[in-house]
């Protein structure tokens, strides 16, 4: 019997561990060996016994995690994570390749997700970081739910970290570096594999006498849960059982307690329904710095460690020169070389063993990174946490929404990554075309595997740029979105028509209408058009109409884009755009300064909105030419005394701009304004709405507004200067350098010299006396490669 041999007393083979430590993952596979026990049971939940087999499976590679959610509430769930140097996967897969069985003892996850309903705890606790060891995970409902944990709701305030409390002992003030050195660094027991969990078990046991629970009062229900399951174990099995579970807990599974006083520890516990299954892990969720309360601070360096057949130090620092290759930084044999000599150096210095992480930073920063810490922040990111993700076979339990979000990303060929990129989608390419759908289906479910970003090409609609990151959260996303329908279209249509009837606003439907036109949901579309008629019906306030437009139309151009139907579309459109035609003018009038600027950003709102509803065919909607009514409603708020100067302004710009109103009738309107009579803040606000939004342009060539604008500026009384002085810097402070310079330049020469041969004559840039053909001939290239045309087309055109 394996409980005889090897150096241990009888009863079941006790291997404590630190939870993620490859120092721990060793001595375990060592001691099972030399055990050869007929059952191995593990911490974790009892209910993932039938998710074992999967482990060994060769599309199977950690970090995975085990997820627990609720049937009824998918959102209260809950992560086991695995990585491939942590000893309960070592356990699973030694368990699996001797054929001898593995079971899972802890609490089972119906119990811990009904018990922690109101806690936001770490998951798979350890002995690095015991905030609360009693709840595996958190609940996963909001991704604030990672922060760190929150209180015990009863027992003692007091909780003990065993490492920190070992370590202070034996005079370290880093735990992370005392257990390098104690355990990391020490070999897993050449001569008794069960030596280093021995004089673990006494440590815990000593801390366990001094501290009881620590603080950690479910500990006592847990662990009588655990010392039934191993009971069971060793009548089947003829005591011949080893468990792998955290150091923490060996002296109370060592504990003789009668079977009464556990089972009554359990009764009447709350349960909920829960399902299980394995789901994709990543390097950076196991570490702190994520926010994850059980983590590590360095996955991807106990990775290498537990990796690394010999020479680790070395094999590190190669790795480290590759990484600074990669990114066009010169290293050489030689600088790995002395980093290496470097490490061992500091690590004789600090009486270490072996070089650690800090050593090996320090030589790194030193030898490579030549004193900064720049380069080195590219290594700890990338090789210290790195952005390993994790793969789960296919057969895995999963919800039908996330069986067919995979078919999805098999089709389109778009694989989650936990390393963020960018992705650039061509919609007339089908394939792109569809990952565009994909993604916009799921940000309506709320599943943010990527986020619409700003596009360093083309801005145009057939164009988009997405950057992309999967975290191993949206597992549970996926689980809480199922509850709309089992295929990613199903489940995006309803989520879209309940959203529709329960959205608060008018924006907020058309919002939604323009996503559903992006996420290709035509059989949501109806639902959502009623919605949104009937709310542009009865809301009155124009600001919420005028916001609600430009969502409208260009939800028209996306639809246009991908072959949809917007025919319904069109015709809210066009009403909601003559709605607000009537009711903008009164809504306008008496406004004080803050409204009058938010009332300007809708008019510059609708002016866009109209012109692209125009080029969607606005007038075939049966409302006549939506431009020429506009027009006109400008022209109305351009003359009006009663609407603040700033939308007067702009009124007047936008006319100039569509060519409705002359450079001649605009310098008078000017004039008008800027006269003695008009109060100098009211001048002041119209100058920023005609100038305001790339108007320095207008200045810089219509010498007569500059002029204009110059001469009342140097007329202002000195009383009032400081009243309109930040509302004109807040202006000018907008253009361009250039145009400041030239605006300045102009301004420089004086009022008497503003028009004429003059300005010319003057040398300003910008300015010339007649066309300088040398410097126009400079770009008829760039124009026959953008026209695609040959010489012959382009002078064709140029005539």
């Amino acid at each position: 019997m394996a409980g005889t041999e090897g150096g241990r007393g009888a009863g079941p083979l006790l291997l404590g561990v630190r939870h993620h430590g490859p120092g721990s993952a060793r001595a375990v596979r060592a001691a099972l060996d030399a055990a050869r026990p007929r059952v191995v049971l593990i911490e974790g939940p009892s209910e993932a016994d039938v998710l074992i087999p999967l482990a060994a499976d060769e599309d199977m590679r950690p970090p995975v995690a085990l997820l627990g959610h609720a049937v009824d509430e998918p959102g209260r769930s809950a992560f086991w994570p695995l990585a491939e140097f942590s000893p309960e996967w070592v356990a699973i897969r030694w368990a699996l390749e001797h054929e001898v069985p593995a079971r899972f003892i802890d609490l089972p996850a119906a119990h811990t997700l009904a018990w922690g309903k109101d806690d936001t705890e770490g998951e798979l606790t350890g002995e690095e970081q015991p905030p609360d060891p009693t709840a595996e995970a958190p609940t996963a409902g909001t991704p604030s739910s990672e922060s760190p944990s929150a209180p015990e709701p009863s027992g003692s305030d007091l909780r003990v970290d065993p490492l920190a409390v070992l370590a202070e002992a034996a005079g370290y003030d880093d735990p992370e570096r005392w257990w390098e050195d104690v355990v990391e660094h020490r070999g897993v027991g050449e001569r008794d594999a069960f030596a280093p969990f021995t004089a673990l078990e006494e440590a815990m046991g000593a801390l366990r006498e001094t501290y009881g629970v620590g603080g950690h009062e479910r500990d006592l229900v847990r662990e009588a849960y655990m010392r039934l399951q191993v009971r069971a174990a060793q009548r089947e099995f003829e005591d011949d059982v080893a468990v792998v579970c955290g150091a923490w807990h060996v002296p109370a599974l060592r504990q003789r307690t009668a079977v009464a006083v556990d089972r009554a520890l359990l009764k009447g516990l709350p349960k909920v329904k829960v399902d299980l299954t394995w789901v994709p892990w990543t390097h950076r969720r196991l570490s702190r710095a994520s926010g994850y309360g059980a983590g590590i601070d360095s996955p991807g360096w106990y990775g290498h460690l537990f990796g690394a057949p010999d020479r680790p130090v070395e094999r590190w620092m190669t790795k480290v020169a590759g990484l600074f290759r990669e990114e066009d930084r010169i290293v050489s044999p030689a600088h790995v070389i002395e980093a290496v000599r470097l490490a061992e150096t500091l690590a004789v210095m600090r009486g270490r063993p072996l070089p650690g992480l800090g050593e090996t930073t320090d030589a790194v920063r030193a030898v490579m990174c030549e004193g900064s810490d720049i380069p080195l922040a590219l290594v700890r990111d990338r090789l210290v946490v790195g952005d390993v993700l994790g793969e789960v076979p296919p057969g895995a339990p999963a919800v039908p929404l996330q069986r067919d979000l995979d078919r999805s990303q098999r089709r389109l060929r778009i694989k989650p990554e936990a390393l963020e990129r960018e992705l650039e989608l061509d919609l007339r390419k089908e394939t792109d075309a569809g990952r565009s759908t994909l993604l916009h289906r799921l940000r309506l479910l709320g599943i943010e595997w990527g986020e619409p970003t700003a596009s360093r090409g083309s801005t145009g609609t057939f164009r988009e740029t997405w950057r992309l990151r999967w975290e191993p959260e949206l597992a549970v996303r996926v689980a809480e979105a199922g509850v709309w329908g089992t295929t990613v279209l199903a489940a995006a249509t309803a989520r879209a028509e309940a959203d529709a009837i329960g959205a608060p606003g008018l924006a907020d439907v058309t919002a939604l209408a323009e996503h559903c036109l992006l996420a290709e949901l035509p059989d949501a579309l109806p639902v959502v058009m009623k919605v949104l008629a009937d709310r542009a019906a009865l809301d009155t306030d124009v600001g919420h109409l005028a916001q609600a437009l430009p969502a409208l139309v260009r939800s028209l151009r996306y639809g246009d884009v991908r072959g949809t139907d917007t025919g319904a579309l069109m015709e809210v459109a066009a009403g909601l755009a003559e709605r607000v035609f009537v009711g903008l003018p009164p809504a306008c009038a008496a406004l004080d300064a803050d409204a009058a600027e938010e009332m300007r950003r809708h008019v510059d709102a609708v002016h866009g909105a109209v012109a692209l509803l125009g080029d969607a065919g606005g007038t075939e909607s049966g409302h006549g030419d939506l431009r020429v009514r506009w027009r006109a409603v400008l022209r109305t708020l351009s003359a009006r005394d009663t609407i603040p100067g700033v939308i007067r302004g702009r009124a007047v710009r936008l006319l100039l701009d569509e060519g409705e109103l002359g450079a001649d009738e605009a310098a008078r309107l000017m004039g008008l304004v800027l006269s003695p009579g008009t109060p100098p803040a009211d001048a002041a606000a119209w100058i920023e709405g005609f100038v305001g939004g790339g108007g320095g342009l207008l200045l810089v060539h219509d010498e007569r507004l500059l002029g204009l604008v110059d001469a009342w500026l140097t007329g202002v009384p000195a009383e009032a200067f400081t009243d309109v002085l930040p509302l004109l810097r807040r202006t000018f402070s907008s253009y361009e350098p250039g145009v400041r310079r030239t605006l300045g330049e102009l301004v420089r020469r004086g009022p008497g010299k503003q028009v004429g041969t003059a300005a010319t004559a003057a040398g300003i840039p910008g300015f010339g006396a007649e066309l300088d053909a040398g410097r126009a001939d400079a770009v008829v290239p760039v124009l026959r490669l953008l026209l695609g045309l040959d010489d012959n087309e382009l002078v064709g055109v140029a005539g």
